[in-house]
C-alpha cells in the first residue's frame, strides 16, 4: 500500500505561481507512475499531467501545458507539480494519485489509479 499527501496548496493572486509536492510512503515509490488530478466545485475529477516512474515522460492537459510541470524526486520520495501563470480557473482541490507501471508508461485515467492522496486547495484570486 501506498500512502499520499499532498502540500503546498494555498491562495495565490492571478499570474503567481505555486508548488504542490506529494509524498509517499508505505511502498516502492521508484517504481509507480504519477498523476496529479483537479477538482473544481459540481465538477469532476479532471486530469493535469502525468510521469513516468523514471520521470522520463510526462503529459499535461491542453487547458495546463505550458503553464504546469511535474517531476519527481524518487530518492525522496516525492512528486512534484510547478504551476505558473495561474488563474482562476486553475481553483480547485488538487490531487496526486499513483500506479504501477512499466517504464516510460504512464496512466492518465481516474480509473487507471490505485492510490490517491487526500488533495490540497489550490485558490486563484483575480
Amino acid at each position: 500500500q501506498v500512502q499520499l499527501v499532498e502540500s503546498g496548496g494555498g491562495l495565490v493572486q492571478a499570474g503567481g505561481s505555486l508548488r504542490l509536492s506529494c509524498a509517499a510512503s508505505g511502498g516502492t515509490f521508484s517504481r509507480y507512475a504519477m498523476g496529479w488530478f483537479r477538482q473544481a466545485p459540481g465538477k469532476e475529477r479532471e486530469f493535469v499531467g502525468a510521469i513516468d516512474w523514471s520521470g522520463v515522460r510526462t503529459d499535461y492537459s491542453d487547458s495546463v501545458k505550458g503553464r504546469f510541470a511535474i517531476s519527481r524526486d524518487n530518492a525522496k520520495n516525492t512528486g512534484y507539480l510547478q504551476m505558473n501563470s495561474l488563474n482562476s480557473e486553475d481553483t480547485a482541490v488538487y490531487y496526486c494519485a499513483a500506479v504501477r507501471k512499466p517504464y516510460l508508461t504512464i496512466a492518465t485515467k481516474v480509473s487507471e489509479f490505485e492510490f490517491w492522496g487526500q488533495g490540497t486547495q489550490v485558490t486563484v484570486s483575480s
